[in-house]
């Protein structure tokens, strides 16, 4: 995690895969703190993966719903403008969904 607390899907998927090298390393040569060691940053880097993936999805949620209802309204007062913005950001929390959902 960031010194800011914000997840990183890219800093999460380092550490699980340098976590997994120092595992492997630790494996092969004996030295048991690096293996343990290794287990620990590969499992943090998946916490950190994961936390950033739900974010973006909650995120994507959030811009869906909102877009839809600013579309709606616009497309309700004639308000073509705040129609389109509206349709642009479901568009843009749809995309982000789609990005971050669960495998």
């Amino acid at each position: 995690m960031h010194a800011d607390n914000a997840y990183s899907k890219t800093t999460g998927q380092w550490h699980s895969t340098k976590g997994t090298l120092k595992e492997t390393v630790g494996n092969l040569t004996g030295a048991r703190s690096w293996a343990q060691s290794g287990q620990q940053e590969h499992t943090a880097g998946e916490t950190e993966y994961n936390a950033a993936q739900a974010k973006g999805y909650a995120e994507g949620i959030k811009d869906r719903v909102g877009g839809r209802k600013d579309a709606v309204v616009g497309s309700l007062t004639g308000d073509r403008q705040q129609e389109a913005t509206g349709n642009v950001r479901r568009d843009k929390g749809e995309t982000q969904q789609n990005w971050n959902r669960p495998q």
